[in-house]
């Protein structure tokens, strides 16, 4: 029987990302810094919306866009050329896209971002969620009435966490783990929010709470473990040039569920998820900086170290005949519309 559910159910807030690269430092006050690198695309939400997509996943994204140019940019993007499925979003009359601008150095970013609160809740735009396959969700101290509506329907929950600005780090957040299949904190929420002191310790404490825990640890890799498959593994991180690492987590959780949905061993899982996030830090933008099955392909016919064509040689295996057409990346402006 075909499962015609979408793939990954996604809620969450959308912005336009332009984003700076190639600054060697921030700009102090008073200075003006020139750099060659920029490039523009939907951001937020979009990046996972964008990174699952172009695993060919079906993917379903209920969010907020602006009447304006930022807000039929995005729409368009995500729709017409990135195939995903915006039945559940809604444009607000009067309401501007959040826009942030993004300053991308040293292997890190500096964001300033213009916005407002959307003018519909997450609970608003899904109501009764739509049956999926899985739904990637970012978990915060207020639980969204609609998520555990998803997990009663049969929806996996593939959730993550943000930095917590009071720095209380309230366990009570770790309740919502109950409804969820899947954690994927990096090492410092992990080990703020279950007060351990090293990322294996708080995955350990994580994997007595949902069924499959997975710590990332940036320039280290990650390490995970799947209490379904009894299963435990650990990898380290790609040596990559960082160009700009907004979305890099998204990405990793996007295609951690593409594998998972795919049915593979744990440890394939987890390099997998660490390939594409190292990927995607090579290019400028959030959204459309995801590899996609294309950009993995790409990397797995050009490697030539016989240490890395060993480890990832399970690639020959997963990878479609057919990784897609070439990918859109982040444009330097949006282009010009053809009337």
């Amino acid at each position: 029987m075909d499962d015609d559910r979408p793939d990954v159910l996604l809620t969450g807030l959308l912005f336009y990302d332009l984003v700076l690269t190639g600054l060697g430092k921030p700009p102090t006050p008073g200075e003006e810094i020139w750099t060659g690198g920029m490039g523009c695309g939907p951001g937020g939400i979009a990046n996972l919306a964008v990174a699952a997509a172009r695993f060919g996943l079906r993917t379903s994204l209920a969010t907020v866009f602006g009447d304006d140019l930022y807000g039929e940019y995005c729409r368009d993007v995500l729709c017409d050329q990135e195939d995903i499925d915006l039945s559940l979003s809604r444009t607000a009359e009067g309401w501007p896209t959040p826009v942030t601008v993004s300053l991308a150095y040293d292997h890190d970013r500096a964001l300033v971002t213009h916005g407002q609160e959307p003018p519909y809740s997450q609970d608003a735009l899904m109501g009764d969620p739509p049956e999926a396959r899985t739904a990637l969700v970012h978990i915060e101290a207020e639980p969204r009435e609609w998520l555990a509506k998803a997990a009663a329907n049969g929806t996996q929950i593939y959730a993550d966490v943000g930095w917590d600005p009071t720095q209380q780090w309230s366990t009570d957040l770790l309740d919502q783990l109950r409804l969820c299949h899947a954690f994927l904190p990096n090492e410092t929420e992990a080990m703020a929010y279950t007060r351990t002191d090293s990322a294996v310790a708080a995955l350990w404490t994580l994997s007595e709470l949902v069924p499959v825990a997975v710590v990332t640890r940036g320039g280290d890799g990650a390490v995970a473990v799947d209490q379904v498959t009894g299963e435990y593994a650990e990898v380290p991180a790609l040596d990559v040039d960082v160009l700009d690492a907004t979305g890099a987590g998204d990405v990793f959780g996007a295609s951690f569920v593409a594998a998972s949905l795919g049915g593979w061993p744990l440890e394939e899982r987890l390099r997998f998820a660490v390939l594409a996030a190292g990927l995607s830090v090579g290019r400028a933008g959030g959204a459309l900086a995801a590899p996609g099955w294309y950009g993995v392909d790409r990397w797995w016919r050009s490697l030539t170290d016989p240490v890395l064509k060993q480890t990832y040689g399970f690639l020959a295996d997963r990878l479609p005949a057919d990784p897609g057409p070439p990918l859109a990346y982040a444009p330097v402006t949006p282009p010009a519309r053809q009337h």
